[in-house]
């Protein structure tokens, strides 16, 4: 991939991901961009945030935790490694670090806070000036690879991909809001309605909510869409065994004849039923 590549330009859920008890749980890392809000706690591998992102319960990382300035958490904080904290990050439980804690100005931890390793407090270098410090001297030496791979991890093209929500993002068990393109994993667990430009949904889903987009909107084979499915100017694809326990409303739609739709359904241009064997089709 190219370095310019942005990392937060759409909203990307892993394979695998789930939502349990007002947790959003992923087996990768999960990188939130500044401005957002995430009404549930996460779980995952490593976490980055940007500035000024809201939580509205615990976060539990496995490895390393970084939050930059103006964070807020409603939880506990539990890191498996280390933990950077930027000036006035709020927590508003406890901060369990099994290794070392670097720590800014005005921070608040109501419950107080337990670090194993190193304690160190300063203002640590905003998240994204830190990649971009760290690509840099990576490209000064020479070393091409080891950016690239940075480079790639972020961007979501590394072998195991990260959760990435965008910038100024809305998150919560009515809604996720974005103003990305919006791309779901297989094998997920969803609660809230999907909001964004264009939606790409992979197979064996349930997705407990709506999927509304600008442009298309893509529905991978076996998964299930408790709500409606609009478009307000693309397309919709419906592919085997998927199920939408609501309307459908498009531009133009194509439709597997094993896709059930149980509301009903407006398609303002073409509308296609295709069926098991490729080549008979029904227009």
């Amino acid at each position: 991939m190219s370095l310019g590549t942005d990392p937060l330009d759409a909203l990307e859920i892993p394979d695998g991901t789930t939502v349990e008890e007002h947790d959003l749980v992923t087996d990768g890392d999960v990188i939130v961009g500044g401005q957002s809000t995430v009404e549930f706690g996460v779980r995952g591998r490593n976490l980055v945030a940007g500035e000024r992102v809201r939580f509205g319960g615990d976060i539990e990382a496995e490895g390393d935790c970084r939050l930059d300035m103006w964070c807020d958490v409603a939880g506990n904080v539990l890191v498996g490694d280390d933990a950077y904290l930027g000036e006035r990050v709020h927590v508003g439980g406890q901060l369990m670090v099994s290794g070392d804690l670097d720590i800014g100005d005005d921070v608040e931890i109501d419950e107080g806070f337990e670090a194993n390793g190193w304690i160190v407090i300063r203002n640590p270098v905003p998240t994204l000036v830190f990649y971009f410090i760290v690509l840099s001297q990576l490209l000064r030496v020479g070393e091409q690879g080891a950016a690239e791979e940075i480079a790639d991890a972020l961007s979501g093209d590394a072998p195991e991909d990260p959760l990435v929500i965008p910038r100024g993002s809305e998150v919560s068990d009515d809604s996720w809001q974005v103003s990305t393109p919006a791309r779901i994993g297989d094998d997920c667990r969803l609660h809230g309605n999907v909001r964004a430009t264009e939606i790409d949904v992979g197979a064996d889903n349930n997705v407990f909510g709506s999927l509304r987009a600008r442009g298309d909107v893509t529905v991978g084979e076996g998964t299930r869409i408790h709500g409606d499915v609009t478009t307000r100017g693309g397309a919709v694809r419906l592919d085997p065994d998927v199920r939408v326990l609501g309307d459908v409303s498009c531009n133009d739609l194509e439709l597997h004849e094993d896709a059930v739709v149980d509301g009903s359904i407006r398609s303002r241009g073409e509308m296609r039923i295709v069926r098991a064997e490729a080549s008979r089709e029904v227009e």
